[in-house]
This record gives C-alpha cells, sequence and structure tokens, in this order.
C-alpha cells in the first residue's frame, strides 16, 4: 500500500479536552485557542506576511481514533452523526474521522502571532480541534477562491439550529465563584454557552430528563436538553 510520513509542526491548545461538545464544523464557535510550534518550525521567519491574511486553513490529524486502530481493512461508508447515527453514506461523502488517511481541514480566523521565549503561538478563533491536535501544515485563506458562493453541501446544506442556553440556580452560583476565587474569564462562559446552543448530543438522543456531562477547559459540565433550552445544571472545576 502506498504511504507518505508527514512531519507534525505543532499541536492545538483548545478548551475542548473531549469530542463529546466539539461543533461538528468550525467556525460555528468563536471559541479562541492557540497552536504552540514544535521546532524548527517555530521560526517567525516562516510567518512573515501572515498578518495580511483574516482566515487560516488547519491541515491536522484525528490523533484520538481509539477504534480506528482496532479496523485492519477500508470501510467504504460511515454514519454520520449529522443524519442521526442510523443512515449509512460513503466515508468520501462526509468528513467522518473514521477514514483511510485520518487528516482533517479547518479554515479558522487568525488573530495574532505570540513569541515566548523559544514558544511561538499562532492564536485564532473558530477552531474544533480537539486540545492536543497535531498540527501537520498551515495556509493562507484565499476568498476569491477558496469561498465559492454557490457550492452546494448536501446533507450539511443548512447551519444547524442554536438553542437558547440558561443556568439553574446551583450552577449559577458556581460560575460567580469560580470567578471569583479562579478569575475565571467571562469570555470562557460565552464561548461554553455558544458551544452548547448548537446541541452537542447525537441527533439519535433526544431523551430531556437525561443528564449529559462533558469537558469545557478546566470545567465539568453537566446539562439537561428540551425543545426549547439547554439547562447548565451544574458547573464544578475538573480534580
Amino acid at each position: 500500500m502506498n504511504s507518505v510520513n508527514l512531519p507534525i509542526i505543532g499541536s492545538m491548545h483548545s478548551p475542548y479536552r473531549e469530542k463529546f461538545g466539539i461543533p461538528r464544523q468550525p467556525n460555528l464557535v468563536q471559541v479562541e485557542s492557540y497552536i504552540e510550534m514544535y521546532e524548527p518550525y517555530n521560526e517567525p521567519l516562516a510567518f512573515e506576511g501572515i498578518e495580511e491574511f483574516s482566515h487560516l486553513w488547519l491541515i491536522w490529524q484525528f490523533h484520538d481514533n481509539k477504534n480506528q486502530q482496532k479496523i485492519e481493512k477500508f470501510r467504504p461508508q460511515v454514519r454520520p452523526p449529522r443524519l442521526g447515527g442510523n443512515k449509512k453514506i460513503g466515508v468520501f461523502a462526509t468528513r467522518s474521522m473514521y477514514r483511510p488517511a485520518p487528516i482533517g481541514l479547518s479554515v479558522v480566523q487568525f488573530k495574532s502571532i505570540e513569541k515566548i521565549g523559544k514558544a511561538l503561538r499562532i492564536y485564532v478563533t473558530g477552531s474544533d480541534l480537539l486540545d492536543g491536535t497535531p498540527i501537520l501544515d498551515i495556509k493562507p485563506y484565499i476568498h476569491y477562491s477558496d469561498a465559492i458562493e454557490k457550492a452546494q453541501s448536501g446533507y450539511a446544506q443548512l447551519e444547524p439550529e442554536r438553542k437558547q442556553v440558561i443556568w439553574n440556580k446551583s450552577a449559577l452560583q458556581q460560575q460567580q465563584i469560580f470567578m471569583q476565587q479562579l478569575q475565571l474569564n467571562l469570555q470562557l462562559v460565552q464561548e461554553l454557552e455558544q458551544v452548547l446552543s448548537l446541541d452537542p448530543r447525537p441527533a439519535y438522543q433526544d431523551d430531556i430528563h437525561r443528564i449529559y456531562k462533558m469537558k469545557f477547559a478546566q470545567f465539568d459540565v453537566s446539562f439537561s436538553v428540551n425543545e426549547q433550552y439547554i439547562e447548565i445544571v451544574d458547573f464544578a472545576q475538573v480534580p
């Protein structure tokens, strides 16, 4: 079988600590994250001129697919969560993580570059990458060629609907305590609410009595979902 070896030039640092809760596409949530560049790719000269671009393409590796390691032969079809997890469709007609080459592609908004000692960080917003994701390449986004105004997007033609996010009394009190004791940033709270507003549950789960849990930044978040809104019922610091 033909194969190639690609260098890992850096890794993503994001508040997404687990796959559950990550937006299914980039730029649905304006969460701030940054890429920590590895040597020898942490050379500022390699990024000269990047400030002239508002957006970047990130090419990255699906690195946390534990089930992928058990699969020895090619699977031509997968079940996208967007279709409820019940309908099969061709793997090359999806952005599924379970594919022959575990490579992802995301467009993000470029914010800034920061040099801290030998470390070089590229700050972006709109990423849909798990914390620790290996970065394989960074390319500038070119509007006149990359933005196809009348492109068709199959089963993902429409942007997902958003729900209102509310906090119950206990969770709100916990949030206020963390703001005082941990200097919790209001921006992080707003980013969490953006993530939850997309309803991160798989499409086949619709139990209004179930409490769902996810990790976001340094917090464990518990929430419930009904037709009208998403309610945060517990907000705790990760042990």
